[in-house]
């Protein structure tokens, strides 16, 4: 079964109990079809993890009781991508999608000199919102205890000067190699440009903040697809760790 979230003020753990509503409800209740009785597990998307067993369903939400409780340590591995908003809505949808799925920790949508979307202030939280949805469905798939953090867009300087970072890359095609880097255990921050990629300057001042320039091969990847690819680069090197806390 899917892992449902629920969040804080849904639990009430001096009780052993919690309400599921809202997404989660219609998922488990229209879709899954539970029944009283079921074991269900659930998150708050930050560690605590458990299983609930159904009581109780009525016409908007579901109660029950909580069962074996604990807590999920985040991977010692943290992958940030800042990407820039696209064009085509799917497409950026697509990259929060497949990139939660591996595994990325934090995603930063981010305004570049080239960036052809920049809604207005009352589009933008609405664009969040629906990206938020996108990201607790995939983590829901996925069975990720810990949600990746969504944050609000950010100007190009602003993402270059994001602090607490190990290793520090920006994408650009006209790089001609990817440096051996050894991942585990590190915070790591991949900026990704969109359609027509980054300016020479931004890379140069880039190049000047502290960011590695990288080629992620000799053909040139769409903005989503790159984004994705940062995230599975660092999860395919981790395969191999024999500490799994290190692996996305």
């Amino acid at each position: 079964m899917d892992l449902f979230y629920v969040l804080p003020q849904q639990l009430d753990l001096d009780h052993a109990r919690a309400v599921i509503d809202g997404e989660e409800f219609h998922h488990l209740a229209r879709v899954l079809r539970c029944q009283p009785g079921d074991l269900v597990p659930i998150t708050d998307g930050a560690g605590f993890v458990a299983e609930l067993l159904v009581e109780a369903i009525g016409k908007h939400s579901l109660e029950g009781a909580i069962q074996n409780p604990r807590t999920a340590p985040p991977p010692e591995t943290q992958v940030t991508v800042a990407l820039s908003l696209l064009k085509l809505p799917q497409r950026f949808d697509l990259f929060l999608e497949k990139a939660t799925e591996l595994g990325v920790a934090r995603i930063v949508p981010m305004f570049t000199k080239r960036t052809v979307s920049t809604p207005d202030s009352g589009k933008l939280e609405r664009k969040l919102e629906r990206w938020r949805g996108i990201v607790h469905s995939a983590a829901r798939q996925s069975r990720r205890f810990h949600l990746p953090d969504l944050s609000p867009p950010l100007a190009f300087r602003e993402a270059l000067a994001l602090d607490g970072y190990d290793l520090r890359m920006i994408a650009h095609e006209s790089e001609a190699s990817f440096p051996a880097f050894e991942p585990a255990g590190k915070k790591i921050l991949f900026l990704i440009g969109g359609e027509g990629g980054f300016t020479d300057a931004e890379v140069a001042e880039a190049a000047a903040a502290g960011f590695t320039p990288v080629s992620f091969g000799a053909s040139v990847l769409r903005a989503e697809t790159a984004g994705i690819f940062a995230v599975a680069l660092v999860r395919s090197k981790l395969l191999a760790e024999s500490d799994p806390a290190k692996r996305l």
